[in-house]
């Protein structure tokens, strides 16, 4: 169950926008969450690790669900607000995120919406082992493709060869067929000189 969510820039920590709690009991309760929130922002560099667990007091923020969660509102966020972020000079600039917040938590809190996105996660799922095995496939045909280049080099080589080989041996069955025609055109001349 999401309790609270707030957005900030990295750079300063400056809040962005953050979600208004439903009743006084929560909200009261999560001030210090709140405020210890803040202090993080105000820590956080651009070289800070993209993903990490957080724990305080009894909440740990570590679950799958929280990342699929928060990677969802990063994307929304930066799709409605992304080039207002460094211009922004207030805080809360952003507040009126906070309907897109609201529409998130439910859909996160409610139970359909839990098994609708295990769903989700299945079919997600079942799609990245499909394009593992394709690129797998594509990866096999890579290493045949270049395995049949490489005989491809080794024979346009070898016809190369061949080529060059069978022109000497031209050039040498020419020699012969001169010389044995000297050799006969001399026997012939020694003869008809002879006798």
């Amino acid at each position: 169950m999401v309790l609270m969510v707030m957005i900030a820039r990295v750079s300063d920590g400056l809040p962005l926008a953050a979600s208004l709690q439903d009743d006084e009991q929560s909200g009261r309760s999560l001030v210090d969450y709140q405020n210890q929130a803040k202090m993080l922002f105000k820590k956080l560099t651009v070289n800070s690790p993209n993903r990490c667990t957080i724990e305080t007091g009894p909440y740990v923020f570590h679950k799958k669900t929280a990342f699929t969660f928060l990677e969802e509102m990063s994307s929304e966020f930066t799709l409605q607000h992304g080039p207002k972020v460094p211009q922004a000079t207030r805080p809360y600039s952003c507040i009126e995120f906070d309907t897109y917040i609201q529409k998130l938590r439910r859909q996160y809190s409610d139970q359909r919406g839990r098994r609708h996105l295990h769903q989700l996660r299945e079919d997600l799922n079942d799609v990245q082992r499909i394009m593992m095995d394709n690129i797998d496939d594509v990866l096999q045909r890579g290493a045949t493709l270049s395995d049949l280049e490489t005989k491809a080099t080794g024979l346009s080589i070898m016809s190369k060869k061949y080529h060059k080989d069978a022109q000497y041996l031209n050039m040498r069955s020419t020699f012969a067929k001169i010389a044995a025609g000297a050799v006969v055109t001399l026997v012939f001349i020694v003869y008809f000189f002879v006798f």
